[in-house]
């Protein structure tokens, strides 16, 4: 599995990608997705650049006969730890394996430097996506953060119970 950096020519893409994914009616095609708890944006175009022309970020692409199909996130924070995010497969490809194969290689990317942890938050409401984790070896740490249920650049939530469980896996 090849992943590439991410460029600033690559964003209106990855904008359209990331928000076919997880919010409206496209994004229902696939099995992973926020529609049902969230409205608004999952993210804008100006976050997505400053990713990436941040040195500590790591967006990273997938694309497949130069189309974009997948991407992931990867912040390096210092002392062995890595925060992924934003792991997103076009609706279309989900169900078949490469959001198996872009965690996996994400979680390359961040041994190469230097992490021997990753943590991940994840709404808890969303099981489903919790238990793939965990078969991929990630463990809920117990930690509870809240969600930015105030902050229109991160979604409107469809109901106010959400909270993000911390998820962690060692290297």
């Amino acid at each position: 599995m090849h992943l590439e950096p991410a460029t600033p020519a690559d964003v209106p893409a990855l904008h359209a990608l990331v928000e076919s994914a997880y919010r409206g009616d496209s994004a229902r095609r696939g099995w992973s997705h926020e529609a049902d708890l969230l409205d608004g944006q999952r993210t804008d175009q100006p976050s997505l650049a400053a990713m990436v022309t941040d040195p500590a970020q790591h967006l990273l692409v997938f694309r497949d006969n130069d189309r974009l199909r997948a991407c992931v996130a990867l912040t390096d924070r210092g002392h062995g730890l890595a925060y992924l995010g934003m792991l997103t497969v076009d609706p279309k490809r989900q169900s078949g394996g490469l959001g198996k194969l872009i965690l996996a290689a994400a979680e390359d990317h961040a041994a190469a430097f230097g992490a021997t942890r990753i943590e991940m938050t994840v709404i808890a409401q969303r099981r489903e996506l919790i238990a793939w984790y965990e078969r991929r070896g990630y463990r809920g740490t117990g930690e509870r953060r809240p969600f930015p249920a105030d902050d229109p650049r991160f979604g409107l939530p469809r109901r106010d119970d959400l909270e993000f469980v911390v998820l962690e896996k060692r290297l």
